[in-house]
Parts: C-alpha cells; sequence; structure tokens
C-alpha cells in the first residue's frame, strides 16, 4: 500500500496573496469621510450602500454637484461643512479622504492610524490600510477583485466576465438561502448531509428560476437530507480532468472537486487542475504511469469503497476523459458491486486537445470519414493482440493512439506491413496543452525515429492519416524542416 501515499509534493492550500480580501460589516457603524468631489460621492454611495451612518466633512464651496446630490437626498448621510480634524475620527469604524495634496494625505494618514481607524486615501494606495475592489453586486452576493492596483481596466474586464455568469437572479437565491439558513442548521448536522444539500441548493440557483413554489421545495429537501443523515453512504463521482489546462474543464468537473471530501488524482493531473479543489479536501496520488511504481488497481479501488463506506465524498480524478482508457469501467463495476453511487463527468480527452491545438478536424469531410482512438498500451505494456491493422492502415481514417510511446516502433511496422504508405501524414505531441507541450510532424517512415528522439518520460499521443496533412503543411511553413520539433506554449 505504499504506492498509495503522495509521490509528489502537493500544490500550497493557498498561494501567496498580494491583499487580504476582507468583507466588513458597515450596518449602522459610523464611517467619516472628507471631501466633496466626484470621487468622494462614489464612494459615499458605495459606503451607504452598506448600511453605514456616513458623516462627510467638506466646506460647501468644494461640494460637486453628485456630493451634494448626496447629501440631499441620503437621510444617512450627515454634512459637516467645514474640514477634517482630529476630532473627527472619536467611535469611527473606517476613516476616507480624498486629499489633493500628498502632504494633507500624509496628514490626515497618520491622524486616522493614530486613533485606530483603518484609512483609505482615495487615488493614493501609498496612504491607504485598505483598497476597494470592482464590485459584482448580487447582494447578499457579492464579488470584489483586486489587481492591487497594477491595473484597474484588468480588474473591471474581469468584472465584466463575471457579470456575465451570474444571473441576476443569484440575488433572490441568495435572500432565500439567508431565510432558509437556521432551518437547514438545525435540522442538519455539519457534515456531508449539510454540504449536500447546500450544493443542491446552488445547482438549483444556477438552473431554476425562482417562484412562488421554491421555498416550500427547499424545505422538502431539507427534510428528505435529514431522513437520510443517519446513512454513512458516501459517494463516487469520476472526473474528467482534461488533457493538463485547467481552463478546459467542465463546470461540473469544477463542481465536484469543490465539494469532494477526498480526491485521488492521476499522475497526470495537472497542479493547475488541483488547484481548483476544495481546499480542506485530502488530495491522495494515486498515479499510474508507464514504466514506473504503479498504485494497483485493486488497491485505488478498495480505498473508493472503504472512504465511500465511511461517508466520504470521493472524487476519483483522472486525466483526459474517464470514459477513454482510464479504466473507469473497472472502477464503476466494484463500487456498484458494493451498492456505492458513483455519477460520471466527462472530461476533454488528448485526442480533442490534440486537434485544437493543431488546428485540424479529426473528421474533415475531404480528408477522414471516420476517427478511430487506439491504445497503444496493453496490460502487458505493449500493443494489443486483437487490433484491426488493415482497417487502421486506410490514410482516410484518422487514428489517434495513446499512450503509444513505447511502442511507436511497433504501430510504424505494422501499419506499413498492412499498406499504408510511408509518406502518410503523422504528428507526435507530448503533454498536449501543457507549457511544456513538444509536438513533431513528419511522415509514418519517420515515427519511430521521433518518438525516440523525443522521449517517453511524458505523456505521448500519435495522430495517423491524412487530417494531420494540414498540420504537417503549417509545420513546414514556420521555417521548420520536415521532423523537427516545435515547443508550445499552452493555449491561452
Amino acid at each position: 500500500m505504499d504506492a498509495l501515499k503522495p509521490q509528489r509534493n502537493e500544490p500550497a492550500r493557498m498561494e501567496r496573496l498580494a491583499k487580504l480580501p476582507v468583507f466588513w460589516g458597515l450596518e449602522g457603524k459610523r464611517v467619516v469621510l472628507a471631501g466633496g468631489s466626484d470621487g468622494a460621492a462614489w464612494k459615499a454611495e458605495l459606503l451607504l450602500a452598506c448600511g453605514a451612518e456616513l458623516h462627510v466633512y467638506c466646506e460647501e464651496s468644494e461640494l460637486s454637484e453628485s456630493s451634494a446630490a448626496l447629501i440631499a437626498k441620503s437621510p444617512m448621510l450627515t454634512w459637516h461643512d467645514r474640514s477634517w480634524d482630529a476630532d473627527i475620527f472619536k467611535g469611527a469604524e473606517l476613516a476616507l479622504a480624498d486629499c489633493e495634496t500628498d502632504a494633507e494625505a500624509e496628514r490626515f494618514y497618520h491622524a486616522a492610524r493614530a486613533a485606530g481607524v483603518p484609512v483609505n486615501i482615495i487615488d493614493k494606495p501609498e496612504f491607504c490600510q485598505f483598497q476597494f475592489g470592482s464590485i459584482v453586486n448580487r447582494s447578499p452576493v457579492v464579488v470584489s477583485i483586486s489587481t492591487d492596483g497594477a491595473a484597474p481596466i484588468l480588474a473591471q474586464a474581469i468584472r465584466r466576465r463575471i457579470e456575465t455568469l451570474l444571473p441576476l437572479s443569484l440575488k433572490d437565491w441568495g435572500a432565500l438561502a439567508q431565510v432558509i439558513r437556521e432551518r437547514v442548521n438545525l435540522r442538519l448536522v455539519p457534515g456531508s448531509a449539510r454540504r449536500s444539500f447546500w450544493e443542491k441548493f446552488v445547482d438549483r440557483a444556477f438552473t431554476e428560476r425562482l417562484d412562488d413554489g421554491s421555498k416550500e421545495r427547499l424545505l422538502t429537501d431539507i427534510g428528505t437530507q435529514a431522513s437520510r443523515e443517519g446513512s454513512s453512504a458516501g459517494l463516487v463521482t469520476l472526473v474528467g480532468a482534461g488533457p493538463g489546462d485547467a481552463e478546459l474543464l467542465t463546470l461540473k468537473a469544477v463542481r465536484a472537486l469543490q465539494a469532494a471530501d477526498v480526491i485521488l488524482f492521476d499522475d497526470l493531473v495537472s497542479v493547475e487542475v488541483l488547484e481548483l479543489a476544495r481546499r480542506e479536501a485530502k488530495r491522495m496520488l494515486v498515479g499510474k504511469r508507464g514504466g514506473r511504481e504503479s498504485c494497483r488497481q485493486e488497491d485505488i479501488n478498495d480505498m473508493m469503497i472503504r472512504l465511500a463506506k465511511a461517508g466520504k465524498r470521493v472524487v476519483r480524478l483522472k486525466s483526459g476523459d474517464p470514459m477513454i482508457f482510464g479504466r473507469a469501467g473497472e472502477e464503476i463495476a466494484a463500487l456498484e458491486a458494493e451498492n456505492i453511487p458513483v455519477e460520471v463527468v466527462p472530461g476533454i480527452t488528448a485526442a480533442s486537445a490534440m486537434a485544437s491545438r493543431l488546428g485540424v478536424s479529426l473528421t474533415h469531410r475531404d480528408h477522414a470519414q471516420s476517427v478511430r482512438f487506439v491504445t497503444g498500451h496493453s496490460r502487458q505494456g505493449k500493443l494489443p493482440e486483437n487490433i484491426d491493422w488493415q482497417s487502421l492502415s486506410i490514410p482516410s481514417v484518422t487514428t489517434v493512439f495513446y499512450m503509444g510511446g513505447r511502442t511507436a516502433a511497433n504501430i510504424q511496422s505494422s501499419l506499413l506491413a498492412h499498406g499504408m504508405s510511408a509518406s502518410t501524414p503523422v504528428v507526435v505531441m507530448i503533454s498536449v496543452s501543457r507549457t511544456n507541450e513538444q509536438r513533431w510532424c513528419g511522415s509514418l517512415a519517420q515515427l519511430a525515429a521521433a518518438v525516440e528522439r523525443l522521449g517517453v518520460n511524458e505523456p505521448v499521443l500519435i495522430g495517423v492519416g491524412d487530417a494531420f496533412r494540414s498540420a504537417s503543411a503549417a509545420f513546414s511553413g514556420t521555417g521548420k524542416e520536415e521532423g523537427a520539433v516545435m515547443f508550445a506554449q499552452k493555449a491561452g
């Protein structure tokens, strides 16, 4: 069982943060603001939206139109027609100012610090203890984005993207969560049952419209979940991690990672993908790599069963798609034999990522009438004996060999022996979609020598057929000689 112990350094649970994101409750709290500019008016509006009792210190002659309008209509805002002094900080939760000069900013900053009040000087980050992010408001759901002042335009662009992802109805779902939260806490003890309820709540929030019956359905769910709480049965989800690039994960895969208690991950799963997992989840490497010490499949099956019977939500995280050369069938059978619920979340398989990176259609109507995925690595570590080489030797059949690095020479000789032309286009990609991606384009006659030169320590994918002719042409167009190796940066 030693093979089940982690065999590589796990990514940090939390990478370094430029600033600590803190959401500060200001309802009914005294906040002071010195200045009457348009910038100050915007900050005042933001503070008032949080329920703060805002005191603005500014002479009338310095009030902008927007500040004057805000003072006229805001009952929670008290305007003091004078400049600020050290006495304004007494009892204040926060202090803000819009200062024209650095000298004035420094004076306000030190006065606030001396009074023990956190301070922000608008547009002068060197005099700020805290900063305001770019906000997506679905209150009580609030998202704030910060670039630590490096690129405000980038923060705004991120906000626009998030705005499109979060439906406006999320505001109402958030309010409903506040209404039922106490009921959930009373009926469901902390742990898998409570988290399972909230995960279903989230799925509804993103897929259903809130209506008059939504609250009753949720209350019914609480009762149903409570009745199951005595059962210790967990759940196993087989999740496709894709070829490596975390941006290729599905939303459902990310949700599964965020819900997991334990993650059993393959050696080929990237650190970037693991970074999206729930921080509290236990992560265990159960990788299987050709030519290296590996975990036995039986041990992995036993571990999933044991963890699920202990009530854990287990994610079996597999590179690519679990249902394509991922031995998912064996794992599903083992779990079902123990009556353990199992779900499958598909992932982008390596052949699809290869086609995307090359800009090649695997089923181009002018070149390929079918596509086949073939394993280049059987249980015995060699090519399977029942491959129909005759049908694969037709150039109009696009064939992608998975895990074919160590059998490349046999693939080449078998295809040639069954009549495939030595000039048939071939593409080899290593670590597709990752930062260390390599690609080689050439002919079938060069395949074995190319793979020997590239090495087989990383995942090797071999594409054969006329569909790859355009990739070979494009490769040659870069000035690379035929059979040269191109190192490619990850997409994005």
